[in-house]
């Protein structure tokens, strides 16, 4: 993988990332269709396919994420899967993707472990948080892990309230004019040669040991697991709650 930086722009932070990750760095728009750029907006990801080219860029005090953010009042089904509590719980964020819910997790005042397993995306999100940190102060209680969630999980002598899971979801008829950064992370994993298989992501996280754990899923989705405890639904998603 390439990273495209301009000298202007070139500093530690981009030599770590070439270290850390074996990438690198030209200074010349590279050739090939997908490569990493680090410019006055952070870092961003080309991805480029069937003669098109999509820039990907994560921030969380605009865009998406960022609206979601301004309405975090409003994530009443989110809530209620996370329960009432008097103290901030410590929430594993087995499938980090873009923090999307881990961002209303930590607005909330709790503590989140999220891990990703693609380094593209954990590059993108971890330069969003280095970029937003002085703005949204609660991301300081966020650690990001860029491994492999199981391993974390398994090794980690933290005792977590809360195992979050959110896979991606199956792209179908109903969604597929939404799937926009759905298609964009499914085809990050497929450039790292990444294997994502949700249900056997789901089923290792269920033999292990865990207090509560909470699957995010389509409204309608079949049942992974015939053990639940119980569910909050909303319009399009519901929660599966595990005790």
């Amino acid at each position: 993988m390439q990273i495209y930086v301009d000298k202007i722009f070139l500093d530690n932070y981009v030599e770590e990332i070439s270290t850390r990750f074996n990438y690198e760095i030209v200074f010349e728009k590279p050739y090939t269709k997908n490569y990493l750029i680090y410019d006055t907006n952070g870092l961003s990801f080309i991805l480029g396919s069937n003669n098109t080219t999509k820039l990907i860029n994560v921030n969380f005090m605009r865009g998406k994420l960022g609206w979601r953010l301004k309405r975090a009042d409003h994530e009443s089904n989110l809530k209620k899967a996370l329960g009432r509590t008097k103290n901030p719980l410590v929430i594993f964020d087995a499938t980090a993707g873009l923090l999307s819910d881990s961002m209303i997790f930590l607005s909330l005042g709790h503590k989140v472990v999220a891990v990703e397993q693609s380094k593209i995306i954990f590059l993108l999100v971890d330069d969003a948080i280095k970029r937003a940190k002085n703005e949204i102060p609660f991301l300081k209680n966020i650690n990001l892990i860029n491994a492999n969630s199981l391993d974390i999980y398994k090794s980690s002598q933290e005792l977590f309230d809360i195992v979050y899971l959110d896979p991606m979801y199956p792209i179908s008829k109903k969604n597929i004019k939404k799937s926009g950064d759905l298609d964009s992370l499914r085809s990050i994993l497929e450039i790292e040669n990444i294997l994502y298989e949700e249900n056997s992501l789901i089923n290792s996280f269920m033999e292990e040991d865990y207090q509560k754990l909470i699957l995010k899923r389509p409204l309608k989705a079949k049942k992974l697991h015939s053990n639940i405890n119980y569910q909050v639904k909303g319009k399009s998603t519901r929660f599966d709650i595990y005790l």
